[in-house]
């Protein structure tokens, strides 16, 4: 972060500190530095801090208790009340055999389209992975995701080849605002083929977004045949 009294603000402290939990600098359950101590680090006054830890604890990435410190949570709770599923748990509850596969993982320049929606300048450096998940041997999901290095750096140091990155997010990558959209559309040449449709066949869309505070971690599209439906319980 720059200094003077932009390091110092609020917002900065808030942001600093929540990216330290995304990239795991401290892990779910470690005792953060007190409010003296982070006061001294970023030249600020404790009420300052004590504000930017108030708003990191509604959006459920610390936990406060008196007299036992100040934690990152455990098992985060994301300000959405829509709570992202895994897949692979999904299709083990329905009794059906889960498989995974990981069909591309590339390090790439992002495009205006991918850059818009993760809200980074085009030409940046995103991960994009494409991956199939199965049930009992048939497709059920392609998922085609973009995840924003600039807000999870550890992410290109993941391979993905046996843990999928829906399970990686979701465990290791705590969000505090989440964006959903489901939809109807014709299957791409590329889905069709992935889930052995006709091309242009009808198939059932969810489209996600996460953010860390105002930074977006990842988009993805997920594809599904159109027999799929979907259930949530809130």
């Amino acid at each position: 972060m720059s200094g003077g009294s932009d390091r110092s603000s609020f917002r900065a402290i808030r942001d600093e500190i929540a990216r330290r939990i995304s990239n795991r600098t401290w892990a779910p359950g470690t005792l953060i530095p007190g409010e003296e101590a982070l006061a001294a680090e970023f030249g600020a006054a404790r009420a300052t801090v004590n504000r930017a830890l108030q708003e990191l604890a509604r959006a459920g990435l610390i936990e406060r208790k008196r007299k036992a410190g100040t934690r990152v949570a455990p098992n985060p709770v994301r300000e959405a009340r829509f709570v992202i599923p895994i897949v692979g748990d999904q299709i083990k509850q329905s009794g059906a055999e889960y498989e995974y596969r990981l069909l591309d993982r590339a390090i790439e320049t992002s495009s205006e389209d991918v850059a818009e929606r993760l809200s980074i300048a085009p030409g940046t450096e995103v991960l994009h992975l494409k991956c199939l998940h199965l049930a009992d041997g048939k497709p059920y999901q392609f998922e085609n995701r973009y995840i924003n290095l600039l807000t999870l750096p550890h992410a290109r140091d993941q391979d993905f080849s046996v843990r999928g990155p829906n399970e990686w997010l979701v465990n290791d990558a705590p969000f505090s605002r989440a964006e959903f959209t489901f939809l109807a559309a014709a299957a791409s040449e590329e889905e069709a083929r992935l889930l052995n449709l006709p091309l242009s066949s009808p198939v059932f869309v969810g489209e996600r977004r996460t953010w860390l505070r105002d930074n977006v971690i990842t988009c993805v599209r997920m594809v599904h045949p159109p027999t799929h439906r979907m259930t949530t319980v809130i």
